[in-house]
C-alpha cells in the first residue's frame, strides 16, 4: 500500500476581473504539480475539451493556457488548498483544507460554479455550501465518459458566458 502525503496547492488561481465563470477541479495531479499548472497530464481532456467548445486554437504552454481562459472569461481553481493524497487518487484524500473560493467570487463577475467531478462537487457543497453545477472529470481515469459526452456537458458554460 503506498503511503500518503501531505500536500499544498502549488498554483495560484486564474481569473481576473472579467471571470464570469469558475471551473473548479479537487486537487492538483502529481504530473500537474511537476509541470507548474493545471491539467497538465498529457492524457487530461481539460483544454481540448475547452478548445473546441470555443472553436479555438489547443493552447500547449502554461502562459497559453492562462492566457485562453482569461481571454473566454472563465476563472479556474481547485476547492482544496492542502490534503492528504496517495499519488493523484481522490479517494485516498484526508485532512482537507480548502479554499477560499467565496472571495475570489466576490472579486469577479462569476455567475456559475462548474466542479469538475464529484469529488470536487463533494468538498464544494460540504465546505462552501452555496449553489454549483457537476461536469465529469477530464482525467485520463474517467475513461467512461467519451469525448463527445465531456463536450456536451461542458457546452452548458457557455450559457453563463454571454
Amino acid at each position: 500500500m503506498k503511503k500518503s502525503n501531505f500536500v499544498t496547492h502549488p498554483f495560484e488561481p486564474i481569473y481576473d476581473e472579467n471571470s464570469k465563470v469558475l471551473l473548479l477541479g479537487s486537487f492538483p495531479s502529481p504530473k500537474s504539480r511537476d509541470v507548474g499548472f493545471y491539467f497538465s497530464h498529457p492524457q487530461n481532456r481539460f483544454f481540448k475539451v475547452l478548445a473546441d467548445i470555443f472553436n479555438d486554437t489547443l493552447p500547449t504552454t502554461n502562459d497559453e493556457k492562462k492566457n485562453f481562459l482569461l481571454k473566454h472569461n472563465i476563472a479556474l481553481w481547485d476547492i482544496i488548498s492542502s490534503c492528504e493524497i496517495v499519488g493523484a487518487s481522490d479517494s485516498s484524500i484526508k485532512n482537507v483544507k480548502v479554499n477560499d473560493i467565496k472571495t475570489l467570487i466576490r472579486k469577479t463577475q462569476i455567475k456559475a460554479v462548474f466542479c469538475l467531478g464529484n469529488t470536487a462537487t463533494k468538498l464544494y457543497k460540504k465546505y462552501i455550501g452555496v449553489n454549483c453545477f457537476t461536469l465529469p472529470s477530464t482525467s485520463p481515469a474517467n475513461c467512461a465518459v467519451h469525448y463527445d459526452e465531456l463536450k456536451a456537458k461542458f457546452k452548458q458554460i457557455l450559457q453563463f458566458l454571454n
